[in-house]
């Protein structure tokens, strides 16, 4: 749809830069001053002037060339048209798309396809993006009753040279009388609309959006267009206005977001050189530059992708409210309203929730709230009516502060949190509508606000809505099977609203500069106690923000097997109900900040975590666990097992001797066992011992668990690493115990590039027998993984962080990496552990997104703490340059 009201761009002078290369003859002529042009626009781009211009500047461009080379061809007038259709067809063009050309014909002359092959021989030879048909107009015709992407580009279609007649008898064997009435048409092209929207995740918000393909994108304004044409024979937005199908304000925000659209997709053309319509990371850095924005407390990137995200966001509600009314003139058409009466404001209209009259938000501003509620709880309403969306969008400035606060108001918006019935969808419309962002000013600072990086699939609103709808699923049988732990504890929350207004307010503090978790706090604070609610909910809810990632972190970055770290834990949680909630909220948070994050893996720790703290606070925080009562538990449990295996006391007390306490602080009676029994029987201790068991069987749900039993050797985890890798296996958690014997007895926790087990039997045996293989001394190669970093991470920079300290309980040293994920890291970290004789006893690996937070735990070759701080600083220098080195090479 062209909306734009410039009229008569200026143009190229063809002929005058064909002069100049007049010598050179046709081919090299046209393409010189195709050239020249191209740059000339370009320029004119980074000038300032409108894209729109621009797009018609080279459409009427391209035109002159198709004509000249046309007559230069001797190509006849007669009984034959060329034809400009689809986007070429609306007099606008990027500077790489494809240029989509009918070809009509009267007859079939052999001569003048011998001479049409050569006027497309010499377009392609301009390197000219041509795509053509050449049909007489009965077969035109009926392509198009076959095919309705036929007929959309033969809406838009514009003679360039030749017969009128022709493309005359064209338009009128394909008018709506003649095939693909008005309902057809706006089903089918609706259907579409539907199919693309899913294949880009029915989001605005993707982290690489398509500005042609995506939702609030360029297509769902030229599907506006085809609608608007085909059922009304309307070509622009003051059309639509004059109609009444567009306010002035909507044709405005068309008009201004097609030029953001338009610009930003030939800022791709130009930049990329080729047709590129995907947003990718590395161009979205270039944009931003070209928009001038800078970086400050946020990336410039970050803010470039803000103002893009609103105009999505904006011109999807005008295609959304548009759909509505379409519907409403095209497939309601003739038929009587049904009308349900809900109350003094509100009725249902042909199933939508619609305002009895205009100024019903004027007379009662608390219907901006109270429409929700209706939407929501009435189980008869499809949706909210097209005008009243308007009105809603409208009146919103409405909500000012005094709005904010009236009680009554408060209230009506606790009850839509309070309600049991689509209340995710309703806090959707709220926020797309501009509700949730003026009713909560610092809600509105976040929408559209983009996080780059490839750990937040979201931008922030768009994830907070997400955690609040993972919520909800947590108290729907469907969801048991996914989360049992998680839906059993969250059904018994005494008051679920407050989790909801946790989980709204948990991320809202983002890019505000600062601790976004204090800021949230204080926000939630305020917000409650504003709402009337008590104390102890208000102190609950502001902890919550506080410390919604406070779960997350102790269980992927600690080992959480170890008592001391379970008790601590609970004291800072401090009772049951608390531990409840924040349990809850961290799985929906975790859910909703990537769907690829969350695994099995997490999942598992997660349950373990919660399970162990809710044992200490039952036992009591001033009764916590005694270390050796609890090794000589696991011990005696680990006996029992393997007395039923015919092992004697004597025996297990050799085959233990050589174990520190660690090993039995830490792994499980079950997996004791399982070792215990393998070790004895295995008398080659030249070559290693390795043990494959999947989720089902391992102590540890869900998960690979591999177990190797070798003489001790440094290098020994970089090896293991590497081969892992190669095997296509990531590493989550790694537990190395050195006996006094020499032999190391090491245990590695895997899942697969899914992010589940290996429950295959023949691929458990193959990771087996490989990696008793290449573990092997007369065997390992010693050789590191080079596959290459995939192009998204690559398009990240992250100098590598890293921090050493000494756990004096432990006595170990800590140290903490945070770096670009990419092959052979885990390993190249292992041989600077070999370099300075560092011998890694446990790691914790995290990866989040394109980056890494990894914890290992090491001593040196003494099995001490490093206390050197010279030489920890000297560890941590080698594995930030080499791991830097990698991603510079």
């Amino acid at each position: 749809m062209d909306a734009a009201v410039v009229e008569n761009p200026s143009t190229l002078e063809l002929t005058a830069l064909l002069k100049e290369q007049a010598e050179l003859g046709l081919i090299p002529a046209l393409r010189n001053a195709l050239q020249q042009a191209s740059l000339q626009l370009d320029q004119e781009f980074r000038d300032g002037r409108g894209a729109g211009d621009l797009l018609r500047a080279r459409a009427a461009l391209i035109d002159d060339v198709l004509r000249h080379s046309w007559q230069a061809l001797k190509l006849p007038n007669t009984q034959i048209a060329l034809v400009a259709v689809g986007g070429y067809g609306r007099g606008q063009l990027h500077p790489h798309s494809d240029i989509d050309l009918l070809i009509l014909r009267d007859g079939d002359n052999d001569a003048d396809s011998k001479r049409l092959e050569s006027f497309l021989t010499l377009l392609w030879d301009l390197g000219l993006q041509i795509g053509h048909s050449v049909r007489s107009v009965d077969e035109c015709i009926a392509v198009a009753k076959d095919d309705v992407t036929v007929l959309t580009n033969l809406i838009e279609s514009r003679l360039l040279h030749g017969e009128q007649a022709l493309l005359d008898a064209v338009a009128q064997g394909t008018q709506a009388t003649e095939m693909w009435p008005p309902e057809a048409f706006f089903r089918a092209k609706l259907s579409e609309q539907e199919a693309r929207h899913a294949k880009f995740g029915d989001t605005e918000y993707s982290l690489e959006p398509n500005v042609k393909g995506s939702p609030g994108g360029l297509r769902d304004l030229q599907l506006i267009g085809w609608l608007a044409q085909r059922h009304f024979g309307w070509k622009s937005a003051a059309e639509l206005t004059d109609n009444q199908f567009l306010t002035e304000a909507e044709a405005t925000t068309i008009i201004h977001g097609q030029e953001f659209l338009w610009r930003v997709r030939y800022a791709l053309h130009m930049i990329t050189g080729r047709e590129e319509d995907r947003l990718l990371f590395d161009h979205q850095r270039e944009l931003a530059r070209i928009w001038g924005f800078v970086d400050g407390d946020r990336l410039a990137v970050e803010q470039f992708m803000q103002l893009y995200y609103r105009w999505a966001l904006a011109l999807s509600q005008l295609n959304e409210v548009l759909m509505l009314s379409f519907d409403q003139a095209v497939l309601q058409a003739g038929t009587a309203d049904v009308v349900v009466d809900i109350n003094n404001w509100f009725e249902l209209r042909n199933g939508y929730l619609s305002a009895k009259r205009d100024s019903i938000f004027q007379e009662y501003p608390g219907a901006l709230l109270e429409v929700f509620l209706h939407a929501g709880n009435n189980p008869q309403a499809l949706g909210i009516a097209a005008e009243t969306i308007r009105l809603i969008r409208e009146n919103r400035h409405r909500i000012d502060d005094d709005f904010r606060r009236n009680t009554q108001y408060k209230q009506l918006f606790l009850e839509v949190l309070r309600s049991n019935n689509r209340l995710t969808r309703q806090l959707r419309r709220m926020s797309r509508y501009g509700i949730l962002g003026r009713y909560l000013p610092a809600y509105g600072q976040i929408i559209g606000q983009m996080q780059h990086d490839l750990f937040h699939s979201y931008t922030v609103d768009a994830h907070t809505l997400q955690v609040i709808e993972n919520i909800r699923r947590f108290l729907k049988p469907e969801n048991d099977e996914r989360f049992p732990v998680t839906s059993r504890v969250a059904r018994r929350l005494p008051k679920i609203e407050l989790l909801y207004i946790a989980g709204l307010f948990h991320d809202i503090g983002k890019g505000r500069g600062g601790d976004h978790s204090e800021l949230g706090a204080v926000d939630a604070r305020v917000f409650c106690e504003e709402h009337g609610l008590g104390r102890r909910d208000s102190n609950l809810v502001e902890w919550l923000v506080r410390n919604h990632l406070f779960m997350s972190a102790v269980s992927q970055r600690k080992d959480i097997s170890d008592p001391d770290v379970v008790q601590e834990f609970a004291q800072h949680v401090g009772d049951q109900n608390r531990l409840d909630y924040l349990f809850a909220l961290t799985v929906a948070d975790i859910n909703g900040t990537n769907p690829k994050l969350w695994n099995a893996w997490r999942g598992s720790l997660l349950r373990q975590l919660y399970t162990e703290s809710k044992r200490a606070l039952r036992r009591g925080l001033e009764n916590p666990v005694d270390k050796q009562e609890w090794i000589q538990e696991t011990r005696e449990a680990a006996a029992k097992i393997l007395e039923y295996r015919g092992f004697t006391d004597s025996e297990l007390s050799s085959l233990w001797q050589e174990r520190g306490e660690d090993y039995f602080l830490r792994e499980r009676a079950e997996d004791i066992a399982w070792h215990t029994e393998a070790i004895a029987g295995h008398q080659d201790h030249s070559h290693p011992l390795v043990l494959v068991r999947n989720g089902v069987e391992s102590s540890v749900a869900n998960t690979t668990q591999i177990f190797i039993y070798a003489k001790f050797d440094i290098g020994a985890f970089s090896r293991t690493c590497s081969r892992l890798e190669q095997l296509n296996l990531s590493i989550h958690d790694a537990r190395i115990y050195h006996g006094r014997d020499g032999m190391s007895l090491d245990t590695y926790y895997v899942l697969d590039s899914s992010g589940e087990s290996v429950d295959d039997v023949d691929r458990l045996r193959h990771i087996t027998s490989y990696l008793s293989d290449k573990l092997s001394p007369e065997t390992d190669s010693g050789s590191i993984t080079s596959r290459l970093t995939p192009r998204r991470v690559r398009s990240f920079r992250l100098e590598t962080e890293t921090s050493m300290r000494v756990d004096p309980v432990r006595e170990v040293s800590v140290l903490e990496v945070i770096s670009l994920d990419r092959p052979g890291l885990l390993a190249r970290i292992g041989e600077v552990f070999v370099e300075f004789g560092v011998i890694c006893e446990a790691a914790k690996i995290q990866t989040l997104g394109e980056r890494v937070e990894d914890v290992f735990f090491v001593t040196d070759m003494h099995q001490q703490p490093i206390l050197d701080e010279a030489l920890a600083e000297q560890i941590q220098n080698a594995i930030r340059n080499t791991l830097d080195a990698q991603e510079a090479a």
